[in-house]
């Protein structure tokens, strides 16, 4: 029930959970777009016209006056959860246009000291994905311990949670109970009933979001949190931005350099997304890249004993999903709790697991349990995806995800008619999610915000070189998204993952680790077009 998959990284950031996208982001990452000052602009007639997208324009290199305060504080750091890791807020105005008349935001950030030996860089900042990821708990569990050590070694790991997310003034917008009836809501309709019973759920969540955090909502653009992020920048001492971006976190960091691109130090997107797309292709891309990972998933199920799809094509193994689903669509199953199974959370659960390799077995094990009428292991795959806890608390990620980009760009259909005639369209791109997808897509049309952004080309002229890396079937940023991100940065140069799974840096291949590590540590550039496996 979110705008896109959420563009989540599959890496060691959240192998205990297993965070997604819409795309997250991703949220995108990969995702979606916001533009500052540039942001009043009316957006294009046609967000599916990629070729009209505008460059974003850099802003002035000097920094207002106004804004001179926000870039002098001085954090005040603190230790905090486990040993090694220390805290610190981030004041930031809640309006870039008005900085001296605003309500202030406190941004919660995380760092851990470069470990050494050898001469420190400075900062890496890093960002998860989503839109919605918690980059501080990301730093504390994964990359803060989990990157390279010669990285770790010569940078200090920081991780920033964006405005509306996490530590960061978290957006919420319904009951823990609310959640749980929004995402089990028909996202397949077959008839004009579950059709209004679909808006209607779109249009409670909306409402809800409006009612308890109204004014926050038309201010967490990707614009506004790279904004953020080169405050950051200028307080942590740091004359450029080192970065690594995974999924969403793309977007934001290509954000960054098209509005800061004299302060481009090293960057790294990793599962990048292609700023210069609207929502509706964007939509139409994902459902590819999902159908592209779920037949590599299918190619190597048929070819196991223990394929509950059978041993057959893959045509025929994705025909027994489809006729599991619309068995879950008729007759929802027992998982052992209060809960049932529904076609909706049994096809979160699946797509859950097309993030990464390593739940293809978990994912043979629960559809062998649905088939046999236990529905416990996919509702669980659902929950992670959903970011629910076992005690039936939600976190802030389905909220932050569509906050982000429904306010990032316009929404891909106006109305439920231009949904329903999209779904031979989104069907072509992929018979078993097509229509889950082409329905999903409605949300941001009835948010109560008007987006402030639009498709925009990323250039960031005059920028250091840029280090973009897409993987060959990841199905949250297809990789043609790579190809075109790197083709309109000015400095950009393209790694290739020939692999599945979401995102590539720190997932197994050494090949890939050391070009990163390369790049990072001693500002040696890949080849353009280099490919790893």
């Amino acid at each position: 029930m979110d705008t896109r998959r959420l563009l989540r990284t599959g890496g060691i950031a959240f192998a205990a959970a297993a965070l997604l996208l819409s795309g997250c982001s991703d949220s995108g990452g990969p995702d979606r777009e916001n533009r500052p000052d540039a942001s009043s602009s009316a957006p294009l007639s046609d967000n599916r016209v990629t070729g009209a997208a505008r460059a974003l324009e850099p802003l002035p290199r000097e920094i207002p006056a106004g804004l001179r305060p926000y870039y002098e504080q001085k954090p005040d750091w603190k230790e905090c959860g486990v040993a090694g890791f220390q805290c610190a807020e981030l004041r930031v105005p809640l309006d870039y246009d008005k900085p001296e008349g605003t309500e202030e935001l406190k941004l919660a950030v995380t760092r851990k000291k470069a470990t050494g030996p050898g001469r420190r860089l400075g900062t890496l900042h890093v960002n998860p994905g989503g839109p919605g990821g918690s980059a501080v708990d990301y730093v504390q569990n994964a990359a803060g311990v989990g990157y390279p050590a010669p990285v770790r070694a010569r940078y200090d790991i920081v991780g920033m949670d964006p405005r509306g997310v996490a530590g960061s003034e978290p957006i919420e917008c319904l009951t823990d109970d609310e959640m749980d009836s929004y995402v089990q809501t028909d996202v397949t309709p077959d008839d004009r009933g579950e059709v209004e019973e679909l808006v209607g759920a779109f249009e409670e969540f909306a409402k809800g979001c409006e009612k308890r955090e109204g004014g926050l909502l038309g201010h967490v653009s990707t614009i506004e949190a790279a904004r953020d992020l080169d405050i950051l920048r200028e307080v942590l001492g740091d004359d450029k931005l080192t970065y690594v971006g995974a999924s969403y976190g793309t977007f934001l960091g290509a954000t960054y350099a098209g509005l800061f691109p004299h302060r481009v130090g090293r960057l790294v997107l990793d599962g990048a997304m292609d700023p210069s797309l609207g929502s509706r292709q964007l939509n139409l891309d994902q459902t590819a890249g999902f159908q592209t990972a779920f037949r590599a998933f299918l190619e190597d199920c048929v070819r196991r004993d223990d394929c509950p799809l059978g041993s057959g094509s893959t045509e025929e193994a994705a025909g027994r999903l489809d006729d599991l689903l619309k068995e879950l669509d008729a007759r929802p199953i027992g998982t052992g709790t209060s809960r049932k199974l529904t076609e909706s959370l049994a096809t979160t659960g699946v797509l859950n697991a097309m993030y990464t390799e390593y739940y293809w077995p978990r994912l043979r094990s629960a559809l062998t349990a649905a088939r046999d009428g236990d529905g416990a292991e996919l509702l669980t795959m659902a929950d992670e995806y959903y970011d629910r806890a076992a005690d039936g608390s939600y976190g802030n990620i389905m909220y932050a995800n569509p906050a982000v980009n429904c306010l990032d760009l316009p929404a891909p259909f106006k109305g439920p008619d231009e949904a329903e005639k999209a779904v031979a369209d989104f069907r072509r791109a992929s018979s078993v999610f097509g229509r889950n997808f082409a329905w999903t897509a409605l949300n941001c049309t009835y948010w109560q915000h008007p987006p402030t952004g639009e498709p925009r080309r990323i250039e960031a002229k005059g920028a250091a070189p840029i280090l973009v890396i897409g993987t060959t079937r990841d199905p949250a940023t297809p990789y043609k998204w790579a190809e075109g991100l790197a083709e309109q940065l000015s400095s950009g140069t393209l790694l290739t993952y020939d692999g599945d799974g979401h995102t590539a840096y720190v997932r197994g291949s050494d090949c890939v680790d050391s070009a990163v590590n390369d790049y990072l540590l001693r500002g040696k550039v890949p080849e353009d077009g280099t490919r790893c496996s």
